[in-house]
């Protein structure tokens, strides 16, 4: 399980995620009317008072990394890059719990709620607390 601290800042994440479901994906987009994957993941982070890197795959190498079936609601999900591997995922979004997780999907799509399928790994950037 999550510490106290850790799953306070678990609810601050889902939270600021939450709160940005239906506004548009753009991509490079950081908010506050758009977003792209790693923006909205970022700045939910940011709302919670941790810093974490810019990109999918930055955030992937900053880790710490969960074992599959161990991830908890906040951490991220990430999903394969254009290259089809964990190497450099090209998608993150913020897990939810019950296979559930919030993304900014792609152009076109809004921040919504989708199924996790197909991820790579999952990591736990509150992991410090």
């Amino acid at each position: 399980g999550l510490s106290r601290w850790q799953k306070c800042v678990a609810a601050r994440v889902i939270l600021f995620a939450a709160s940005q479901l239906g506004k548009p994906y753009e991509w490079g987009a950081t908010g506050p009317d758009a977003f792209d994957c790693s923006g909205l993941t970022m700045m939910a982070y940011r709302s919670a008072g941790i810093a974490i890197p810019r990109t999918s795959q930055q955030q992937w190498a900053a880790g710490p990394y969960v074992p599959p079936g161990q991830e908890q609601p906040g951490d991220l999900v990430f999903f394969p890059g254009s290259d089809g591997t964990a190497q450099a995922p090209g998608h993150v979004g913020v897990v939810l719990g019950g296979g559930l997780m919030i993304d900014a999907p792609y152009t076109g799509a809004p921040v919504r709620v989708d199924v996790i399928a197909g991820e790579v790994g999952f990591t736990r950037p509150a992991a410090g607390g």
